[in-house]
């Protein structure tokens, strides 16, 4: 078995658990912690075809699609925990059933 197909069955199990985690989970924190796990497996396959392809052009905007993704996944766990701090101080607890108390 070759490194690369154990990355991508690394990357394919770590997105099946993170998508486990959203499912399955309630508190906020490992909803977003699941979520975090799924980019993280996107990234190294984005990493892992950047690595593998020979042309520096194409390994060079796959690691540019590496670091833009990490760059979403900060600006989506900053309005999260906004979002998440909003409704607690409102409700004064975060449950993610009703989540849509910041309606009206």
């Amino acid at each position: 078995m070759t490194v690369v197909r154990v990355v991508e069955a690394l990357s394919f199990w770590m997105f099946a658990v993170g998508v486990a985690g959203v499912v399955i989970r309630q508190s906020p924190l490992s909803v977003f912690m699941s979520i975090e796990l799924m980019l993280n497996a996107a990234n190294l396959l984005l990493v892992l075809g950047a690595r593998t392809m020979g042309v520096e052009a194409v390994a060079v905007s796959g690691l540019a699609a590496a670091f833009f993704v990490v760059a979403v996944a900060a600006a989506e766990v900053a309005v999260g925990l906004a979002i998440m701090v909003a409704v607690f101080r409102r409700e004064h607890e975060v449950d993610l059933d009703r989540a849509s108390s910041l309606k009206g």
